[in-house]
């Protein structure tokens, strides 16, 4: 049997596959955001994608990285099964396992961006992990934030009986050889576990149901954003979800560090707010971004290769400044670190994100570093990395 066929068979890269060896399995968030649908066509102007916000971005301050240009990728549609093959390409000779769909289900069966997902389900095609990670979330001008940030344009509703639908949509990507499992069980994100009706019942209903599907269950993930208490939720695991640095996190490592010019410039930034965006010296605080929560449900370590929504939000955003490829490699060594004493089925890290353009926040190539960070994932997570 090939490396492709024992790859797709445990969910995860097989000794001599396409991806490096490496110490920890990886998955990277997914936003399928790159492709026009009738509904942004109707809120934002015919055309309207991610793409619209990061080429219309300015820089606001002196240094300030913007606007950012794709690279090799350029500014793709993913409606190409072309690009998403070259994006699977990428990220498998980079060490990156698996990406995290994100996926739209707003109750009663309606959907939006779904397109991507679906012709890589259909079509089997890239050869490449995936997983989906359910937004469960209203829609409130989040694509053109600067215009209407509290318009409601989709609202999340959970209806009565709506977890079986739900499931049922997506049960053949649970069953698809190349889903991401975790000791057979297909991994399953929940952005906002804190708004579902009933935590216990909606993990009780989804467990029973992918068993009666003849799946082993499923490993469920909840993002931890301080809404629910995941110990006893019946999660298998959460990932640590914040933008703005931990600051008591620095203080414990660096109790002089409020003394600092960086701590300085974050804090009066963040208080002038919306006059300017809030501006965070990445070097400082990547350091004390990936964190496992003191829970005893098991946390996976958040990555952020950079962070900076003023294409979205402007002045009133936040910006990880000077982000670099030696500064994220560092940040993905101590989240290796983090997971090493795991199982490694459970020996996983989240990358925040793979193409969030419009946040700042990917992996894929641009015309300032290229692959640099790409690059420096790929050396920081090899298992044969010098010591």
């Amino acid at each position: 049997m090939d490396d492709r066929s024992d790859r797709r068979r445990d969910g995860h890269p097989a000794p001599g596959s396409a991806h490096p060896r490496v110490q920890a399995r990886s998955i990277a968030l997914y936003l399928p955001q790159f492709h026009p649908v009738p509904e942004n066509d109707e809120w934002w102007g015919p055309g309207f994608t991610e793409w619209t916000n990061v080429a219309r971005a300015r820089p606001l301050f002196p240094g300030h990285y913007q606007p950012r240009i794709p690279g090799e990728l350029g500014f793709y549609d993913l409606r190409n099964p072309e690009t998403r093959q070259a994006q699977a390409d990428l990220a498998a000779a980079h060490g990156v396992e698996s990406f995290c769909y994100w996926h739209y289900w707003f109750g009663g069966g309606r959907r939006i961006l779904d397109r991507p997902f679906r012709e890589v389900l259909d079509s089997g095609e890239p050869d490449f992990g995936f997983c989906l990670g359910w937004a469960n979330e209203s829609w409130r001008g989040i694509w053109g934030g600067r215009n209407a940030p509290n318009r409601l344009l989709i609202e999340q509703t959970y209806p009565e009986g709506d977890d079986a639908a739900h499931f049922d949509h997506v049960v053949p990507a649970f069953h698809d050889p190349r889903y991401t499992r975790v000791d057979g069980r297909p991994l399953f994100l929940v952005y906002r576990p804190g708004a579902l009706p009933s935590i216990p019942g909606f993990v009780e209903r989804w467990q029973d149901q992918a068993r009666q599907g003849g799946l082993p269950g499923l490993y469920l993930v909840g993002v931890a954003d301080g809404s629910w208490e995941p110990d006893g939720s019946g999660f298998d695991a959460i990932v640590p979800w914040r933008v703005l640095p931990p600051f008591a996190s620095r203080l414990q490592a660096d109790p002089r560090a409020r003394r600092r010019p960086d701590w300085l410039l974050s804090a009066a930034t963040l208080k002038a707010r919306p006059a300017v965006p809030a501006i965070y010296a990445y070097r400082h605080w990547a350091p004390h971004v990936p964190q496992v929560a003191p829970t005893r449900t098991p946390s996976l370590p958040l990555l952020l290769p950079g962070w900076d929504s003023s294409p979205r939000y402007l002045r009133s955003s936040q910006v990880f400044h000077r982000a670099t490829p030696d500064a994220f490699g560092d940040q993905v060594r101590r989240a290796v670190a983090l997971v090493a004493d795991r199982p490694h089925e459970e020996r996983i890290v989240v990358i925040r994100a793979w193409n969030e353009w419009s946040e700042g926040n990917y992996l894929e190539p641009d015309r300032k570093f290229g692959r640099g960070f790409l690059e420096a994932f790929r050396d920081a997570i090899a298992a044969d990395r010098p010591q």
